[in-house]
Formats: structure tokens, sequence, C-alpha cells
């Protein structure tokens, strides 16, 4: 009976441990859907409420080390060792899916290849993009932000972002306008996009903005390393329409206001040569 028993807690203790294992490994990633949170201002589930609407969303309030920021040349240290961003990317299956404020574009795990930063190594697991863009530049914004998410062990995340203006079409962006288009439909939010490589990305600058910040979106995880390129791309009002459109909500905007630069450095990487 007592050997019974203590079987019977250990298996307890084991279920309540991978529980709490997959929760916390789960938690601090990007919200799926929309349903809880918006970003209408003075909304009760608008940006600046994001803090309150649920315990495990706090840091979207209280956190010190919010994005996005403005990247104000008052506040740039130019530094040449920090390294190019090392892009090793590889053709993968991926889906596209419309999670209610943003199209994501998901890659298999580990599939698509990774970046190196500061020689340890992050996965890329998936791309969006953000209208208007979230990132300013003294204080100006763009017509659109691309985020592409990293994840590395331990949970630790990189973000490497592009920025554009309006201009000529973004090739990456035109290879997926069928598929943009086909999920306009509300019955068909989420759709197999064939093999989907992540080096038709283009970025076309060696330099980059590299500070530590937070997710843009619930639950605002913190201490994510985020590389903001700095050369600004182009793309057409009709790409940035069609990335819009495609979302069905009734918001002009999926772009967090900038946050509170607090006591951070943000660091411009320049190569001497």
């Amino acid at each position: 009976m007592e050997n019974s028993s203590l079987r019977c807690i250990f298996f307890i203790f084991i279920i309540f441990t991978l529980v709490s294992l997959s929760t916390a490994a789960s938690s601090h990633g990007e919200v799926e859907d929309e349903h809880e949170f918006n970003y209408k201002r003075n909304d009760d589930k608008g940006p600046e409420r994001w803090g309150e609407i649920k315990p495990e969303w706090e840091m979207c309030g209280k956190g010190e080390i919010q994005s996005p920021i403005d990247l104000m040349n008052e506040r740039v240290r130019i530094v040449s060792h920090l390294g190019r961003l090392i892009r090793d990317y590889e053709p993968s299956n991926a889906t596209i899916k419309n999670r209610g404020h943003d199209i994501m574009l998901k890659f298999e795990d580990g599939a698509a290849g990774s970046i190196m930063i500061n020689g340890f190594q992050y996965e890329l697991q998936q791309l969006h993009w953000h209208s208007p863009s979230e990132h300013t530049v003294n204080g100006r914004r763009f017509a659109l932000e691309l985020h592409m998410v990293h994840e590395g062990k331990n949970g630790r995340m990189a973000v490497v972002t592009v920025l554009y203006k309006i201009g000529r079409a973004d090739t990456f962006i035109r290879t997926l306008e069928k598929e943009l288009e086909a999920i306009t439909d509300l019955d068909d939010a989420e759709k197999h996009v064939r093999m989907i490589d992540p080096k038709q990305i283009k970025i076309g600058s060696r330099k980059y903005y590299r500070y530590i910040g937070s997710l843009t979106t619930p639950p605002c995880t913190q201490n994510v390393t985020w590389s903001v390129v700095r050369k600004i791309r182009t793309v057409t009002r009709e790409q940035v329409r069609l990335l819009r459109v495609a979302v069905h909500d009734d918001s002009l905007t999926n772009a967090r206001p900038v946050q509170p630069i607090n006591k951070r450095v943000v660091h411009l990487y320049r190569p001497r040569v």
C-alpha cells in the first residue's frame, strides 16, 4: 500500500513537472490569437492596457526594456566589433497563417536554418509583418516592418528586422501575393505555401542597429536580441494593402507604440571596410 502511494505521488510529480515545463517553454512566445488584445488607442484591450489583461502579460506594462523603440542618432553608439549578421538559411516547407493581428509565415521547426549572434545559434521559426513600422528612426515611421523571429536554446530569442518605405515592389512579398489573396477568405485563414527560401529576403546592407528589448506583442517577453537593418527597403502601397486586408480585424494598424528606451544602449554596427 505504501509503495503504491509513493508510486502515485511520483507519477503526479512527473505529470506536474512536464506540464510546468511545457507552460514555461510556450509562455514566452508571441500570442497566436488576437481576440484577447488589439491595437486600438484608449481601449480596454489596447496597447496601454495589455499588461493588465493577464498576469502573465504584466511585462507589457511593467517591463523596462520593451520594444519597439525610436532609433535616434543621439542615442546610437557606432561600433565595429559586433560582426556581420551570419545568416545560414535553407528552403523549408512553410504555412501562411492569419493570426488576427498579422500575417505569419511559419517554418517547420529548425528546417529554415539559423543566424549566429555572438557565437550563439538561433533557428528561424517564423516571420511576420507590421504596418506601419513599429520601430522609428529619428522619429520617422515607415510603411512596413518585417520581423524574422529566431529562437535558441533555453528559450533565448532574436529578431531580425527590415524596414520598408513606399517605392518599388519587394520581390519576396511578390512571391507570396497569390497566397495572401487566398487567405483573405474568412474560411481559409491558414494555408500551406510550398517551399519558401528565406535567402530571398533582401537586406541590402551590412549595417544594423543592435539592442536588447522585448516581443512587441503579448506577453512582451524581455531580453530579446534585436537587429534592425539600417538600410530602408521599398514596398508598394498595394503590397502593404494586401498584407493588411488579409488580416480580419477592423484596425488600420498593427504597430505597437514606441516604448521608453530608459537606460539602454543602442549600437550601430558599421564594418571598418
